[in-house]
């Protein structure tokens, strides 16, 4: 793929304003890092910014949406006083919420943090809440027949029980709450590669644009390989399903 888009770049087939030749992103890429550029910083600075606001979102957003999925998967009462609430946020667009979110919190960072909170929230909410509601309800009765107290029941049935379900709504929030970080750099910030790919706009840059997205892109492929290796070892036992 890299060659013929090289091809086709240095043919000419393509305007290099349009879609620039890897050979140039690599060469952007590298000046980004040793040069600090007065409109975006250095490259590592940029990504050191949106990996402080991924991470404070991200963490916010699975723990709220593992306590909710828990409250609302074990009893009736709480998915009838959650579920809705979380179906109906399911569909509301992320940039719908930029200006409502701006006149909320301000311009700061907090606005980011819960765009990405709730981007990475609804994925994880909703596999968490079917892996507890797809657990054998005959491992409920044995539990209440061994006496196994709320807590151990949730510790060694439910979350176990879960547990696929559960990874699979975590690699999904993971490439949700990145796209979420593309939009939460939209709102005036100073840092990150969403502004660098503000700025790299305002100055037609095609080739620093391409750069950011396939940081994100590097990034998104880098968590999701972490979860595939957690889940490769957490659920070692269905390896004999593979042919």
């Amino acid at each position: 793929m890299l060659g013929v888009w090289q091809l086709v770049s240095t043919a000419g087939l393509i305007s290099v304003q349009k879609l620039p030749a890897p050979s140039t992103i690599a060469r952007t890429a590298i000046d980004l890092c040793t040069h600090d550029s007065a409109a975006y910083g250095t490259l590592q600075g940029a990504i050191l910014a949106s990996l402080e606001r991924f991470a404070v979102g991200f963490a916010l957003g699975a723990s709220v949406a593992v306590v909710l999925a828990v409250v609302a998967g074990l009893s009736m009462r709480g998915e009838n006083a959650i579920d809705p609430l979380m179906q109906m946020l399911r569909t509301v667009p992320l940039f719908g919420l930029v200006p409502i979110f701006i006149v909320w919190f301000g311009i700061g960072q907090l606005p980011k943090y819960l765009l990405i909170a709730l981007g990475a929230a609804i994925p994880l909410y909703l596999n968490t809440f079917a892996g507890i509601r797809g657990v054998d309800a005959k491992l409920g009765e044995l539990s209440r027949s061994l006496g196994l107290r709320r807590i151990e029941f949730l510790r060694n049935v439910v979350l176990p029980g879960a547990l696929p379900s559960v990874l699979v709504g975590l690699r999904q929030s993971l490439g949700v709450a990145w796209l979420s970080l593309v939009v939460a750099e939209q709102l005036n910030t100073s840092s990150g590669l969403g502004f660098m790919i503000d700025q790299a706009t305002q100055f037609l840059q095609n080739n620093v644009i391409f750069v950011a997205l396939l940081v994100y892109t590097v990034l998104g492929l880098v968590t999701d390989a972490f979860v595939r290796l957690v889940e490769r070892r957490a659920l070692s036992w269905q390896r004999g399903l593979l042919s």
